[in-house]
């Protein structure tokens, strides 16, 4: 199988933003941050802005939301996730992907939120 890399700025880390292997793409997670700093403090801001990057970031792979068959979330804390459903909806309006959400005991640099997923090329 052959697989293609696709970076952006801004990874707080040593890894790809996405990894095309037709006929999937791969998207690590994303963070509620934009140039570097947390768009708010809440779920909701958070939710939202790491929903828009991994848009970016399924676009860069030619790819978009239409496409994601599974997502997986991770929160901060669960109570948040009625307030983190409420904005995910509004992205994935009609035949939403599969989807698993967790509570995790930290997120990278502390945030309340990370999404991944995958969705075809």
């Amino acid at each position: 199988m052959s697989k293609e890399c696709v970076s952006l700025p801004g990874a707080v880390g040593p890894y790809s933003a996405a990894v095309k292997a037709p006929p999937f793409v791969f998207v690590s997670g994303q963070l509620g941050m934009k140039d570097g700093s947390f768009v708010g403090e809440t779920i909701e801001e958070q939710t939202k802005q790491a929903l828009e990057n991994l848009k970016t970031v399924l676009e860069a792979a030619n790819s978009s939301l239409e496409k994601v068959v599974k997502c997986t979330v991770f929160l901060k804390n669960m109570n948040d996730f009625s307030k983190m459903n409420e904005v995910y909806a509004t992205f994935f309006t009609e035949n939403p992907p599969a989807r698993a959400a967790f509570e995790v005991a930290r997120l990278p640099m502390d945030g309340v939120v990370e999404i991944e997923c995958i969705a075809l090329t």
